[in-house]
C-alpha cells in the first residue's frame, strides 16, 4: 500500500458563535474567535490518498488529476471565503479547524479517480493542525 500526499493552501476568515449560547457563554468559550468581524489564516491542507502503484504507470493516481480535483471540490469553495457566510456547510456548523477538515474529506469523497481517500491533514497555523481520518479511522 502505497500513501501519496498533496498539499495545496487556502484563505479563509471566520468566527465561531454558537446561537444556542448567550453572548456571554460564547465569548468565555471562544474569546477574541468570537468576533463577528471575523479574523483570517492561511491554511496548509494535505490530501493523503492510498492505493497501489498501477503497474502500467507507477501511479496511485495521477497527480494532475488529484491537484483538479483539490481545486475544483475544495480551493474554489474555500479559498478567500468567510465560511460563516459564504459557505453552506458553515451556515449552521461552527467552521473549525476539525469541522472544515471533515468537511473537506465530505468534499472529497468519492471524487479521486483512483486510490482511496486516507488522511485529510489540516493546518490552521504552522503549529495547529487537525488530522481526520474518515468515519472509519
Amino acid at each position: 500500500m502505497i500513501y501519496l500526499t498533496r498539499k495545496a493552501e487556502f484563505s479563509a476568515s471566520h468566527y465561531y458563535h454558537n446561537p444556542l449560547f448567550s453572548a456571554q457563554e460564547n465569548a468565555r468559550l471562544f474569546g477574541k474567535c468570537n468576533n463577528p468581524n471575523g479574523h483570517g489564516h492561511n491554511y496548509l491542507l494535505e490530501v493523503t490518498v492510498k492505493g497501489d502503484a498501477d503497474p502500467g504507470t507507477g501511479m496511485v493516481l495521477d497527480l494532475k488529476q488529484l491537484k483538479e480535483v483539490l481545486n475544483r471540490e475544495v480551493l474554489e469553495v474555500l479559498d478567500h471565503r468567510f465560511l460563516n457566510h459564504e459557505v453552506a456547510a458553515f451556515a449552521s456548523r461552527i467552521p473549525t479547524t476539525e469541522n472544515i477538515a471533515v468537511e473537506i474529506w465530505r468534499m472529497l469523497e468519492g471524487k479521486l479517480p483512483a486510490g482511496r481517500l486516507h488522511r485529510i491533514r489540516l493546518y490552521e497555523t504552522h503549529d495547529l493542525f487537525v488530522d481526520y481520518y474518515g468515519e472509519q479511522g
